[in-house]
């Protein structure tokens, strides 16, 4: 595994996000929540931009994000525009750090624990890969339901 292919693969997963919230008809229906969905497409993506931004903008690329996960899922009405602008910049966050980050790294422990465990960060970064993945696949099976 090298740092330029998981850049690669983050970026190309982001911009599929970006589509997809540009995909909804309907602005207001990225906040929908139908019966047994636990969460909105809005809110997901607040998530994914939120999880991506502490797990490899601050503790991987330093920067000095502050995450608010429980807004991540409260937050309700943020315009496509200001979706569509996070995302972007979030690509560029995570690229930043991935591709300034020594290929060394990924067999360290991450900086930070998950769930009060101490991962590999290659273990770590395979992980955010499958959360994105995840929840990517939420959003688009929301935007066909609704």
């Amino acid at each position: 595994m090298c740092n330029k292919a998981l850049a690669t693969i983050f970026e190309r997963d982001l911009r599929q996000l970006a589509v997809e919230i540009t995909l909804y008809k309907n602005e207001g229906d990225l906040w929908i929540v139908k019966p047994g969905i636990s969460n909105s497409a809005g809110n997901l993506c607040l998530h994914l931009i939120g999880n991506l931004n502490h797990f490899i903008g601050a503790a991987l690329g330093h920067t000095a994000y502050i995450r608010d996960r429980d807004r991540e899922f409260t937050g309700i009405g943020v315009p496509r525009s200001q979706l569509l602008a996070q995302i972007e910049a979030t690509i560029g966050v995570v690229t930043k750090a991935l591709h300034e980050m020594p290929t060394q790294q990924l067999e360290q422990d991450f900086p930070l624990e998950k769930r009060g465990e101490i991962v590999k960060t290659d273990f770590m970064l395979l992980h955010l890969l499958g959360h994105l993945s995840y929840h990517l696949g939420q959003i688009n099976y929301h935007r066909r339901l609704i």
